[in-house]
């Protein structure tokens, strides 16, 4: 069942801005009580920028659109949340649990619920080695079908860029820079990788969201907008360490949902804590991004 938080249902129904986040982030990507301050900020960050956050996560079997803060906190503290994409949705919901939401998930009920836009840090996307695992995000076919626009700070850098972006191609998924014309490498601005197109303003992309919709072409929109410079990663302590937590992740033999938190976790640990940090700023930008294109995007309907 769809609980949509009534803040969030009237600023839907009223063709207010909302932006949609998801909780993988809460459950899964950072310890306690850093992931509570962090979803909480967030949702602070879209306020300031004159939009209504709905935090998505699955409590009890229902699809909770716009989660409250002790529902958060919540979340935060609570043991064994599993995390869920769209081929998890029936079974969670008809065992009554509580579950987190990745991208694809949030977008399947954001979708649902009528929001336009989500915000997270950075998609799932082809792993490395892939070309023997076959292991590659449901994120990324959701973003071929599902009428939601996702800002992000690129695909996360443990991933196979160059693959995610042909796997994107591949799907007729736009790639949009946010004022860049380089797919941002999640905990840096750069991965050497060109992007679809380069968007120069909020307008623009709120335009082409509007154009999609308008002209009926099914899926998403991913709009990468990059770490701000002075929170970027240097490119060699984050590559290291990513070389690093994959080869730990190979020999402790960890595959599937489990990959991607594990080796987020291990890259933590790696740097100190720097990894967090910057995970966390990105977010945020990513927050006031998004919610400044939702703006724009209401202005236009």
């Amino acid at each position: 069942m769809l609980k949509i938080n009534p803040e969030v249902l009237s600023a839907i129904k009223e063709n207010r801005p909302v932006v949609a986040l998801e909780s993988t982030i809460i459950s899964h990507g950072m310890p306690y009580p850093k992931n509570v301050q962090t979803a909480l900020e967030v949702e602070r960050v879209i306020r300031e920028h004159g939009a209504v956050p709905a935090t998505i996560g699955i409590i009890n079997g229902d699809a909770v659109v716009g989660m409250t803060p002790e529902e958060i906190e919540q979340f935060g503290k609570r043991k064994g949340i599993i995390k869920v994409s769209r081929r998890d949705l029936p079974v969670v919901y008809a065992k009554k649990l509580w579950a987190a939401t990745t991208v694809a998930a949030t977008m399947i009920i954001a979708n649902q619920a009528g929001i336009k836009l989500f915000v997270t840090g950075g998609i799932g996307g082809v792993h490395r080695g892939a070309q023997e695992t076959m292991d590659i995000s449901a994120d990324l076919q959701e973003l071929a079908k599902t009428n939601v626009t996702v800002v992000c700070a690129g695909a996360k850098a443990i991933l196979d860029l160059p693959l995610t972006l042909e796997y994107l191609e591949t799907m007729g998924v736009p790639v949009l820079g946010y004022k860049t014309e380089e797919l941002p490498a999640f905990y840096t601005a750069h991965s050497g990788l060109k992007v679809d197109y380069k968007l120069e303003n909020a307008k623009e992309a709120a335009l082409a969201m509007y154009e999609k919709e308008k002209n009926n072409l099914q899926g998403g929109i991913l709009i990468c907008n990059p770490i701000p410079e002075e929170y970027s990663m240097d490119k060699k302590v984050i590559d290291d360490a990513i070389e690093k937590a994959l080869k730990m992740m190979n020999e402790q033999g960890i595959k599937g949902k489990e990959t991607t938190p594990f080796l987020l976790k291990t890259i933590v640990e790696l740097t100190g804590g720097d990894s967090l940090e910057s995970n966390i700023k990105l977010v945020l930008n990513n927050a006031a991004v998004g919610s400044e294109i939702i703006k724009e995007y209401c202005k236009l309907k």
